[in-house]
């Protein structure tokens, strides 16, 4: 059950209690061909039911502080966005109680309430009336939702003829301004102009210094410990955790890490396991050039080429505890350990590494011979390890080309785009390199420091 009390001493905003939300899957491998059919047959009604039930939420129980940030975080189809609808009355919860100690405003499907028949004057009446102002209260706020939405010029159109962002503009524009004392958002920061995103965070930021009740759902997990005084976190219809926002966050960002690492695992070996059979090439006695390698290494979006003379066997990459892994932080170290071997004794061979961004851009990439090391002798297995003391790249996926071949390019072994990795970074910088530098100011010039505990 839902409900709202308006009693202001409560200093509980929103009160979640043991709230559980089950939905109903349909397949579509029972749909019949004619009404007449399904009749006739009897499988209309086995038919009309779902193939099964899964919780969108099971027990889920906290309460929210009056005039406090609260935020929900968890990956998409957590159940976030359907703990908001039932918190703003927009679905019932089939266990369990909600109620709410205030007005709310919920931002969570802006302009769906919109006709698309009507103008955006007209909704806006409508939309208002809906939300519990009066005819005179929005009439009083009209010029200063319209402002806000930037739609002077487009209030007295049809919405049908908005776009999706006028859309957004113009519900965000509605729902800030009924002055709730609890406004829900819920990601509706994703859409629209940088300008008008941060036109939002600035009247997110004054309904805050008004001591007002804010529950957000939101992916930007930087916003969450900028703006939150509480999070909570939601996976696959649990409540995980909940407390300080950095500490939730970084426990969410533990969980997430750990699901990349095995995807990305996984599809390192699919990506090997499909380049593992050698081709058939040339001698190196014969010619000096593979038959199957490409003019040039970096047009090859992915692949494996060379004699297998030396073959590189295993490519691992390793953090500061030696622990074979593939999410790395900026500044971390790294090391590529290569686990090579050959079949007899080799005297002229060259082993090379270069790391590209997921746009095919060469980041780095060297080898022995450009680093004027000598082959002298290679026989059976061993381990060749390049290491990265300082892994100075901006946040992003990368790719790691692995070689073995002769100083006049007779390729051995060559891995290309089969190791993937990913740098993750608080600091949202962009380029691919992240180099070590310090800001200073004269005396007139004041910041403030960033929290050195991030």
């Amino acid at each position: 059950m839902t409900g709202t009390d308006r009693d202001s001493t409560d200093s509980t905003a929103i009160r979640v209690s043991d709230v559980t939300k089950v939905y109903q899957r349909y397949s579509h491998r029972k749909q019949f061909r004619t009404l007449k059919s399904a009749l006739l047959g009897g499988s209309l009604l086995k038919a009309l039911e779902p193939d099964e039930r899964f919780p969108a939420l099971t027990g889920v129980t906290f309460n929210v502080r009056r005039g406090s940030t609260f935020a929900i975080i968890g990956r998409n189809g957590s159940g976030k966005s359907t703990l908001l609808k039932v918190i703003a009355g927009i679905s019932k919860p089939d266990s369990g109680s909600v109620t709410v100690n205030g007005r709310i405003s919920a931002l969570i499907e802006l302009g769906a309430g919109f006709h698309p028949e009507i103008t955006g004057r007209e909704n806006v009446f409508i939309n208002g009336i809906m939300l519990g102002l009066t005819r005179k209260e929005i009439a009083e706020r009209f010029d200063a939702i319209v402002e806000f939405a930037e739609l002077e010029e487009f209030i007295d159109a049809p919405v049908k003829n908005y776009s999706s962002g006028m859309y957004m503009r113009l519900g965000f524009a509605v729902a800030i301004h009924v002055d709730p004392e609890i406004l829900v958002i819920d990601e509706v920061l994703a859409v629209g102009d940088e300008a008008f995103v941060h036109k939002c965070l600035d009247k997110i930021s004054e309904f805050r210094r008004r001591n007002k009740t804010i529950l957000l759902v939101t992916h930007s997990l930087g916003l969450v410990e900028k703006m939150a005084d509480e999070a909570l976190w939601i996976e696959k219809s649990n409540v995980q955790m909940r407390g300080d926002p950095k500490k939730v966050v970084d426990a969410y960002l533990a969980r997430v890490s750990l699901h990349e690492e095995a995807e990305l695992s996984d599809a390192e070996q699919r990506a090997v396991a499909a380049f593992e059979k050698p081709k058939a090439t040339v001698s190196s006695a014969e010619s000096s050039v593979s038959e199957i390698e490409p003019q040039s290494a970096f047009e090859r979006e992915k692949g494996r080429w060379g004699s297998r003379e030396i073959e590189i066997k295993d490519v691992t990459l390793e953090g500061p505890d030696a622990v074979a892994k593939h999410i790395f932080t900026t500044g971390e170290p790294m090391t590529v350990t290569l686990h090579v071997g050959s079949s007899g004794t080799i005297d002229d061979f060259v082993f090379g590494v270069a790391i590209f961004n997921a746009d095919g851009l060469c980041c780095y990439g060297t080898n022995t011979e450009i680093e004027q090391f000598m082959p002298v002798r290679l026989s059976g297995d061993g381990e060749v390890r390049f290491i990265i003391p300082e892994l100075r790249l901006v946040e992003g996926t990368y790719f790691l080309d692995v070689a073995a071949h002769q100083r006049d390019g007779y390729p051995f072994d060559y891995h290309r785009a089969l190791h993937r990795f990913r740098v993750q970074s608080r600091v949202k910088d962009v380029g691919i390199y992240r180099p070590t530098h310090h800001w200073e100011f004269t005396p007139n010039i004041v910041l403030e420091p960033p929290d050195s505990s991030s």
